[in-house]
């Protein structure tokens, strides 16, 4: 079976977005182009780290070209994306594998999401050489999202991206762990549970 990649240069919309409520919520990468909508559901620390690389590329980018490279230091407020996912969020694959560069010549941000795939090996060095395997492959790999992204429409991204992943449930003040709101059993109060 050939690979069936998901291509999106340039999207009309690139976000980050959930569905459910916090504490339950599903995360998802979701791009448009017209009609076409592609979304992909990953967990909250893979959208967290893909928000914060993708600033700091962008940062470097910024730092190499001496200021010059069409990159906002900030997510420009007028181009602020809060609506929400477009409906119905049909899952497409859930993300194993993601990649950022940064495109020079076209001055484009690349993202790459692969799906998650299991891999049988005997040991961590033929897992390694499977995985490489199968990433190289570009006939037979795994499904992807690839989107490409202007410096501008990068920045916007990460922000929401990192607006989403803190909107979650508030944080127990004295253990920092996620507060429910049937309750929280703190470490820190030796198991005492405390009310929302």
């Amino acid at each position: 079976m050939s690979r069936q990649v998901f291509l999106y240069d340039p999207p009309d919309r690139f976000v980050a977005g959930t569905v459910g409520l916090p504490g339950r919520r599903t995360f998802f990468l979701q791009a448009t182009a017209g009609p076409r909508v592609t979304s992909v559901a990953l967990e909250k620390t893979q959208v967290a780290a893909l928000a914060e690389r993708m600033d700091e590329l962008l940062d470097e980018v910024v730092r190499r070209s001496g200021g010059n490279a069409p990159v906002p230091a900030m997510a420009p407020a007028e181009i602020a994306d809060t609506a929400p996912l477009e409906s119905p969020v049909e899952e497409e694959f859930r993300v194993g594998t993601m990649a950022l560069a940064w495109d020079g010549e076209e001055q484009r941000m690349i993202v790459e999401a692969q799906a998650l795939v299991e891999l049988d090996a005997d040991t961590e060095e033929d897992l390694a050489e499977a995985e490489e395997r199968l990433l190289q492959d570009e006939e037979n790999g795994p499904p992807m999202l690839r989107v490409r992204l202007t410096g501008t429409q990068a920045r916007a991204f990460a922000k929401r991206a990192l607006d989403v992943v803190n909107a979650g449930r508030p944080p127990c003040p004295l253990c920092s762990l996620p507060l429910d709101p049937e309750g929280h059993v703190c470490p820190r109060q030796n198991g005492y549970r405390r009310g929302a």
